[in-house]
């Protein structure tokens, strides 16, 4: 699929408060690695995640996304009540309903002519609000729409603990290390035709917009180049939906109480999925008429070490291409990949004319890469 007038005007995030050390989870591990002669340090160096962040107990997730929606606008300089879509786009919710995306709108203050939905789609969730914000743009039936998410993994941080620690087993700990991977945090995308905070003379010509720079004065200021969304590739291996789940189980016989779980096996997830990766890769570079050179830089939604390494070695790029932020926030599901766009840019990795590849896989196994001309 491939887009002609689709910008991404803004990537914002905000993170939890609450920094939690791999180190602080294995003292809570103590007596399982004890009784596996496990030496401290197993988790960082099997993942390569020193931290990840907790929310506060309590914490809302449609405030979290709020908080990340208003940057977004604001950096964008397009108004809540100028927004077509409003989407949210988490794999962790408020609610079975209303849509989560209600109480984000809500607290935006969106206008009520605009379309609130949520999407899922496990990690790929605001890489796919994204492109249905760009299918509405590009057919003209909007001229703004944001994709939000917030992310929460505490609660099943807590309930891997508890899960190796109750098993005491080398299996229960394989089963249970990816969950620990997890981070918290909010995201938002603001999608756009290119028309808003663009000078006049941008507006409705053939030129690509241009964006004033905040601060400079409208009469021959500095300028930048909106980052154009050219398009993107799906592809899909839905005989792998079992590899990963995260969900609610039934009741034990003769309790109330659901219990939550995450079940993931890891190795055949990282085996299956580098192997989609790798012909989504192959796809997008043909939708583009792209060469391995051609990219400049990745943002690859953020697992871990292992799975970045193989990802990247089967693609034939660098690591000096590549953006991570895993080490340091852990997978914030469907927050990753926007967030670690935001920092990329943030920190000047990501420069003007360059063309960038977002690469986004998720449980299912679903597979969706975007390419942006930055």
């Amino acid at each position: 699929m491939k887009y002609t007038r689709v910008f991404l005007d803004a990537f914002a995030y905000e993170l939890a408060p609450i920094v939690v050390t791999s180190a602080a989870l294995e003292d809570r591990l103590a007596p399982l690695y004890r009784a596996l002669h496990l030496s401290a340090g197993q988790l960082e160096a099997l993942t390569g995640v020193r931290e990840r962040r907790w929310w506060a107990p309590g914490a809302r997730l449609a405030a979290g996304a709020a908080r990340a929606a208003h940057k977004a606008l604001t950096t964008a300089h397009v108004r809540a009540a100028e927004l077509g879509a409003v989407i949210y786009a988490g794999v962790c919710r408020e609610n079975f309903e209303p849509a989560t995306s209600c109480a984000l709108a809500s607290e935006l203050g969106a206008a009520a002519g605009a379309a609130v939905y949520d999407i899922s789609n496990a990690c790929l969730g605001v890489m796919n609000g994204i492109l249905d914000l760009a299918n509405r743009i590009e057919l003209g039936q909007i001229r703004a729409g944001l994709v939000a998410t917030c992310e929460s993994a505490r609660g099943i941080n807590e309930i891997a603990l508890a899960r190796m620690l109750q098993s005491g087993d080398m299996a229960g700990f394989k089963a249970s290390l990816a969950t620990l991977t997890g981070g918290s945090g909010a995201a938002a995308v603001v999608v756009t035709d290119g028309s808003f905070g663009a000078p006049a003379h941008a507006q409705g010509t053939a030129e690509a917009p241009r964006l004033l720079i905040p601060g400079e004065a409208t009469g021959g200021g500095a300028v930048r180049a909106r980052r154009r969304l050219l398009g993107g590739v799906y592809r899909a291996a839905p005989e792998h939906h079992g590899l990963c789940r995260w969900g609610v189980d039934a009741p034990a016989p003769g309790r109330a109480e659901r219990t939550e779980v995450m079940e993931t096996d890891a190795v055949s997830v990282l085996r299956h999925g580098v192997a989609l990766g790798k012909a989504t890769w192959g796809a997008l570079l043909e939708e583009f008429d792209w060469s391995v050179e051609h990219v400049d830089k990745v943002i690859c939604h953020q697992i871990g070490s292992a799975n970045r390494d193989m990802m990247l070695a089967a693609i034939g790029l660098s690591p000096e291409k590549d953006f991570s932020t895993f080490e340091f926030l852990g997978n914030m599901g469907t927050a990753s990949l926007p967030v670690t766009t935001a920092m990329a840019e943030e920190r000047e990795f990501l420069a003007a004319g360059e063309r960038v590849a977002l690469l986004g896989i998720g449980s299912g196994l679903n597979c969706l890469m975007l390419g942006v001309e930055w």
